[in-house]
């Protein structure tokens, strides 16, 4: 299945370079009947119902001609990001330095594993955030507000924008 995914990845970068879009992810799921190729695009200033409309009827022709997705049916759904879209590659740290996220790494740094703050910078693989405060928990002491953590990249497991407003 990695193999078909290579190949829808391939499909959807190329269709969304075409339109000025930016591929953030895709994921396939479910089975039988029931299931879904979700993709993610955005542009700078944020994707409109237009874009997605577009990025479907193009990406669904062509995989669809190139049988790129295997298997029965599916369902496309090409949407947005989010508000608190996904953070995964070294380019999104880079594009969102400054905003406050949340992430959750892999082994625990300063006897933690889940963090909140700003994105203060990224750089040489490393992001650097100030903490914005957790609770206290049985496990860990609270976490001082305005203290900074360094984190590799390679560590991180999950990472999403919080939105602020």
């Amino acid at each position: 299945m990695a193999a078909g995914l290579d190949k829808i990845r391939e499909i959807a970068e190329r269709v969304a370079q075409s339109s000025g879009l930016e591929l953030v992810d895709l994921e396939l799921c479910g089975g039988g009947k029931a299931r879904m190729l979700r993709v993610f695009i955005d542009k700078p200033g944020g994707v409109t119902h237009e874009d997605c409309a577009t990025f479907s009827r193009e990406a669904g022709t062509i995989l669809d001609v190139e049988d790129a997705v295997p298997g029965a049916s599916y369902l496309l759904e090409v949407s947005s990001p989010g508000l608190d879209r996904k953070l995964s590659k070294a380019e999104d740290f880079r594009r969102f330095t400054g905003s406050l996220v949340k992430l959750m790494t892999r082994d625990p740094v300063n006897g933690n594993r889940h963090f909140e703050g700003r994105l203060k910078a990224f750089q040489d693989g490393r992001l650097s955030l100030e903490l914005t405060g957790r609770k206290k928990s049985k496990k860990h002491e609270a976490v001082e507000p305005g203290a900074e953590v360094e984190i590799e990249l390679a560590n991180v497991e999950k990472a999403n924008l919080v939105p602020e407003f």
